[in-house]
């Protein structure tokens, strides 16, 4: 049986400055030149080392493989001098048999590269490409016979179930190396009960009144359990959890999820935060699924890379919709298309058996900087066709962005497409989006259209009373916001939308904001502490849970003797009181505005139902100069 032992503890570290320290795994050594925007971002080749003495394990019968689960970007392994594996692309797991490799005690280096290069993906996006070993390294020892390691760093078994009437059919394929050992499955329900059993490589089972995978209201999971038996000893065992759910995607009526119409409304998410960079531990993915949660969420954009395999699963748990995608991003690099293949093949080996995913991504605004278009489209082809072949279950996806116009080929590769639009950020007129949705729906009206980016800049520290495009103040963002969420209404066959973003995220590139190095469109601060006023408009939206959110309340000092105040809830009744007087009580829906005058200190509440909130505002007579975004490099320009 297998064996695992994780390797994190105990590491040597040689980094740019050439002076060895020690540390523990997750690690990045970008996780604070690569958020703070400087020019001391720093990509290149360091060196990590560890000793670890011979496993407890039967050369006889057994063998040990290493595994990583994440380093960034390229990765050259050796194993007591002697050359393991090298492995391109930052975002997946690989593993490699070192049991010839190893003695008493092992000397185990990891030289791993994130420098600009023309051939492993990404190198031309908005976010910082963090170097270092930032996933689980663990030590394997599996029986001689077992079932496959090898296939880009895959579980060895594919589920694929299928809803037939009250019924679920699932076929289950396994690979294994034994030549006579026999594979004997097992269909278990959340209660760990028996469901469905049956053997061989490619088996069809049959689960009676099975229990549907239904979103977020119901994300049901089953579990498949292989067994390698070869007379009558159990020489290896693997498992995997299912969920059995159906799909479609209809250009005219949006998203179905179990044959009822269930709109996507949802959140992109990057995997960094501040000070620790892309080195998360699993607390950190808890808390972000737990915000994500809390605002209504039902579908995530998981950008622009494969993400952690922990992060999928708690997908799975909750039920969100997934998009999942590879870095092949703003720029087509000719020697990087055997990557961009290695890196799909991986995407989807790893993670075929997620109930959550419901597309494969192709790229994301490729056509900023391509000049190579044919191979680019063909390429695109390729890829598209390679997602059909390894998974005819699902659909493919592509991004495009605001200059990839409607009638561009590379918009029209994918079985379904989103755009980036930032219509009233980058450009003036918030009513562009109308316009622009409706002309590709009339234009091409059988063709399925989504947002995969919307947003804009804001910084909680930012106010105006008369917020415009381009000032970064947490007002500006509230406003676009709730054009946005209106927007989307009035375009109900739309297959899904996702806000960019729901977190704030490193973005080297950028100085913006007063903060360089960060992408500010977040509706939570880069270190999850702060939400923003955007962050409750979506949960007025999309949540059930009972709340009252008094809007700019971090705008205390106004100058004006009358203002308005907002208060965002799901409650269909908002009373305000100031200084403990009623000022007003309306009956509205998600969006309520009072007139409050000012003068002097005046203590806010809003009162919607059991709900309650309070803020705390003053008059000045001169503007406060910390709410002002400062004149330099800071504007409301993208990245590139």
């Amino acid at each position: 049986m297998r064996r695992i032992e994780c390797l994190n503890k105990g590491w040597r570290f040689c980094g740019p400055k050439k002076n060895w320290e020690s540390l523990d795994l997750p690690h990045t050594w970008n996780a604070v030149d690569g958020q703070d925007g400087g020019n001391d971002y720093w990509r290149g080749s360091c060196k990590y080392t560890r000793e670890f003495p011979m496993p407890a394990f039967d050369p006889a019968s057994q063998v040990v493989y290493l595994e990583f689960r994440g380093v960034n970007a390229s990765a050259d392994v050796s194993v007591n001098g002697k050359k393991a594996i090298h492995h391109d692309g930052g975002y997946s797991t690989f593993r490699v048999e070192i049991t010839p490799m190893l003695a008493q005690n092992n000397l185990l280096e990891v030289i791993v590269d994130n420098s600009v290069n023309d051939r492993v993906y990404p190198q031309k996006a908005d976010f910082t490409f963090y170097g270092g070993i930032y996933r689980d390294v663990n030590l394997m020892v599996v029986s001689k016979e077992h079932f496959d390691l090898d296939y880009y760093g895959g579980p060895g078994l594919r589920v694929t179930p299928t809803p037939e009437g009250k019924n679920g059919k699932v076929r289950v394929e396994s690979w294994h190396n034994s030549q006579d050992a026999q594979v004997e499955i097992a269909l278990t329900d959340a209660e760990g009960n028996v469901v469905a059993q049956g053997s061989g490589e490619d088996a069809e089972l049959t689960i009676e009144n099975v229990h549907l995978w239904d979103g977020v209201k119901d994300p049901y999971l089953y579990r498949a359990t292989l067994r390698l038996v070869k007379n009558g000893n159990v020489l290896d065992e693997i498992t995997t959890r299912f969920g059995v759910r159906s799909f479609k995607v209809d250009p005219k009526k949006g998203f179905f999820l179990n044959g009822r119409s269930y709109p996507l409304h949802g959140v992109s998410r990057h995997q960094d935060r501040k000070g620790i960079g892309n080195a998360l531990h699993k607390e950190h993915h808890d808390e972000d699924m737990a915000l994500i949660r809390e605002i209504g969420a039902n579908t995530i954009r998981l950008a622009h890379y494969q993400h952690d395999q922990y992060f999928y699963d708690l997908c799975d748990e909750y039920g969100m919709v997934v998009w999942a995608e590879i870095p092949y991003i703003s720029e087509h690099m000719p020697n990087g298309r055997e990557n961009t293949i290695s890196q799909m093949k991986e995407l989807i080996t790893q993670n075929y058996n997620h109930p959550s995913i419901v597309t494969w991504g192709l790229s994301n605004e490729i056509t900023i900087s391509t000049k190579d278009k044919k191979d680019m489209l063909d390429n695109h082809r390729v890829l598209n066709d390679l997602c059909h072949e390894m998974d005819p279950s699902r659909v493919t996806s592509l991004a495009c962005y605001a200059m990839c116009g409607p009638f561009n080929k590379s918009a029209h590769v994918s079985d379904i497409v989103s755009w980036n639009l930032y219509l009233g950020w980058y450009v003036p007129g918030l009513f562009l989006n109308d316009w622009w949705i409706s002309f590709f729906h009339w234009r091409y009206p059988n063709r399925c259209l989504g947002y995969s980016e919307y947003g804009c800049e804001g910084m909680p520290n930012l106010h105006s009373s008369k917020p415009r495009r381009g000032d970064h103040t947490e007002e500006y963002q509230a406003i676009y916001h709730e054009f946005m969420l209106e927007c989307f209404k009035r375009h109900p066959y739309m297959w899904s939308t996702h806000v960019w973003n729901m977190f704030d995220f490193a973005a080297d590139a950028r100085d913006q904001g007063g903060e360089p190095g960060m992408n500010h469109k977040g509706l939570i601060t880069f270190d999850r502490k702060t939400k923003k006023d955007s962050f409750y408009l979506y949960k007025a939206y999309w949540s059930d849970e009972a709340f009252v959110h008094i809007a700019s309340k971090r705008y205390v000092d106004r100058p004006e003797t009358m203002t308005t105040v907002k208060v965002y809830t799901n409650q269909p009744k908002v009373a305000l009181y100031a200084n403990g007087k009623l000022v007003e009580e309306k009956t509205g829906n998600k969006v309520f505005s009072f007139r409050v005058p000012l003068n002097g200190e005046v203590k806010l509440e809003a009162v919607a139902g059991a709900c309650k909130d309070t803020a705390a505002l003053r008059h000045v007579d001169t503007p406060n100069p910390a709410y002002k975004l400062k004149k330099g490099k800071s504007t409301s320009a993208n990245w590139v």
